[in-house]
């Protein structure tokens, strides 16, 4: 699920809970809209903490000049 699923589960999340009144038979529609917000936010952390360790920049190698001993220069 990327950034705009977890974002969209948030508002559906914040709509259920605060800007309805429903009622229905088997179904607390205001805890269904807060474990739908509780979800998008974790979703949003695990998002931004995977996306920050994909960016992370890493020196590069020091290059290491590879001798064989083999081959001698030329003059020898």
């Amino acid at each position: 699920m990327g950034l705009g699923g977890c974002i969209l589960l948030i508002a559906v999340g914040a709509i259920l809970t605060f800007a309805t009144d429903w009622e229905m038979g088997g179904l607390n529609v205001t805890v269904t809209g807060l474990i739908m917000m509780a979800v998008g936010l974790i979703g949003v952390a695990v998002f931004t903490s995977i996306a920050r360790r994909r960016r992370a920049v890493v020196p590069p190698v020091a290059q290491t000049t590879v001798v064989d001993p083999d081959q001698q220069p030329r003059g020898y």
